[in-house]
């Protein structure tokens, strides 16, 4: 049986924060999990302790580029 939904809130310039626990599989195929109640994930791939947000991307200088392209 299917449980709740996870909610997932996006930030722009900031990391994706998802209600917890969760897993997350990598690109080389391992998992990482966290048991928190919400956990930021990190999208600017700048964090040290990626997949999980440090804040990293505060550090980010204020050109033109605003992160990934959305639609508006």
């Amino acid at each position: 049986m299917p449980g709740a939904p996870r909610r997932i809130k996006v930030q722009r310039r900031g990391p994706l924060l998802v209600e917890g626990p969760v897993e997350v599989e990598l690109e080389d195929g391992t998992t990482v999990s966290s048991d928190r109640f919400r956990v930021a994930l990190c999208t600017c791939r700048r964090s040290r302790r990626f997949p999980w947000c440090d804040t990293s991307h505060r550090a980010r200088s204020s050109g033109t580029d605003d992160g990934p392209a959305t639609e508006r």
